[in-house]
């Protein structure tokens, strides 16, 4: 299933570091399936509960009836399930997994799980040892808990967006759903923690991770500068707040990135477009004087720069020893040959899409690698063999799904009762 461009994972396809850990995983949309894919990816069993309709990926931009490349993009390796959790059944259901679980993953607004009898104290009175992380905009306490959870208006308030862009230039926020993506990684960080110490205490815990708090974690730069009493941080544009030339320069047919952040590669530099003088300038002197001054020196830079290829200053650079590289787009990222030697393309068979391609795991592990072992979960999919592996009957499934408490697909109406 996991096999195609580049690299296939080395290792026994049997050994995986999460084998045999179960997880209920009951998120929607971006930073708690991220989270949960991620566990899939290591080898545990997820089991995704989707209300009817399903998760609203599966209807944006692209779909194909219930399949969107945006759903089949965060929600490979998982069991699909449909389940009305307003239904006192449903909700039973959802308990009896949770019984059986070792993790349990939701983002649903603060609240909305308690209502159901769903929240972490309800399920540890049936399963003490479960590790249950709630993913929401703005954590489960203090004043903004009961606001909704959206990535733009997370970036807006954690000051992604106050230093993205350029300065002049109306807010713009990060082109990638960063806070989104970043509270799904500090989730699976969490809850890799807790499943260690509950491997060592037997003891599970309660998890609170937020867009928010995710998008201000990330300000290192930012929060140090203003931390330190230099100022409120501004946009820089693709340049880096503490060190210079570090961003993107004009060619004479495009832009390459340069990232002379220390003071040996400005050096190298300097002389590699042939002007040493530059390090005989006051200004510029030290990465202090380069960053003060760092619209004149990138003009200067760039009335050099821009006499002559991308392809020519990548070749003098790299052999000069600075880094550099070319601004790709996406069709230029996935074609590039280290990319696809690193296996992060990879390809899989999918019922409504085909042979679709998919971004592989990014992370390299020799004895129990991440894979790719199955694609993203048709709707309701997994209902039925799920339910049979709780010991429901064919006559109290097939009562579910007449009942509407739970759907799958395709139809079981053939689900024998008696």
């Amino acid at each position: 299933m996991g096999a195609g461009q580049g690299a296939v994972p080395a290792g026994d396809p049997q050994q995986v570091a999460l084998k045999g850990v179960r997880v209920l995983d009951i998120t929607q949309v971006m930073a708690g399936p991220f989270c949960t894919m991620l566990l899939g990816d290591l080898g545990a069993d997820v089991i995704k509960v989707e209300p009817p309709g399903g998760d609203p990926t599966r209807k944006m931009a692209g779909s194909q009836g219930m399949e969107s490349p945006s759903y089949w993009a965060i929600n490979r390796n998982k069991r699909g399930i449909v389940v009305n959790l307003k239904d006192a059944r449903g909700q039973q259901l959802v308990r009896d997994l949770a019984a059986r679980a070792d993790i349990l993953v939701e983002n649903y607004k603060p609240g909305v799980m308690a209502r159901l009898g769903l929240s972490y104290e309800d399920i540890r009175q049936i399963n003490p040892g479960i590790v249950y992380a709630s993913i929401s905009g703005f954590g489960q306490t203090g004043p903004y808990a009961t606001k909704g959870g959206f990535d733009l208006v997370a970036q807006g308030m954690s000051g992604i967006m106050s230093v993205t862009g350029d300065e002049g230039l109306p807010p713009m926020k990060c082109g990638i759903p960063i806070t989104d993506l970043a509270a799904g990684l500090l989730a699976l960080h969490a809850i890799l923690a807790a499943y260690i110490h509950r491997l060592r205490t037997g003891e599970g815990q309660y998890i609170d991770v937020s867009l928010l708090e995710a998008g201000i974690a990330l300000s290192v730069w930012e929060s140090a500068q203003y931390f330190s009493g230099r100022g409120i941080p501004q946009p820089m544009g693709s340049a880096h707040r503490m060190s210079a030339p570090y961003q993107a320069i004009r060619c004479a047919d495009g832009y390459i990135t340069l990232g002379a952040a220390n003071q040996r590669t400005w050096e190298r530099f300097a002389h590699a477009i042939g002007r040493p003088d530059l390090l005989d300038r006051p200004e510029y002197r030290d990465d202090t004087g380069r960053v003060q001054n760092r619209r004149r020196l990138a003009e200067e830079i760039e009335s050099v720069t821009s006499t002559r290829p991308r392809a020519h200053w990548l070749q003098v650079l790299e052999k000069a020893g600075v880094p550099c590289g070319p601004i790709l787009n996406y069709a230029e990222v996935f074609s590039d040959p280290h990319v696809q030697a690193r296996g992060l393309v990879q390809e899989i068979e999918h019922p409504a899409g085909g042979r679709i391609r998919v971004v592989g795991p990014a992370i390299k592990m020799s004895a129990t690698p991440a894979r790719i072992h199955r694609r993203s979960p048709l709707y309701g999919e997994h209902t039925v063999e799920v339910l049979r592996e709780l010991g429901r009957s064919n006559d109290d499934i097939g009562a579910l799904l007449e009942d509407g408490v739970v759907e799958a697909t395709p139809p079981q109406g053939a689900i024998a009762r008696h």
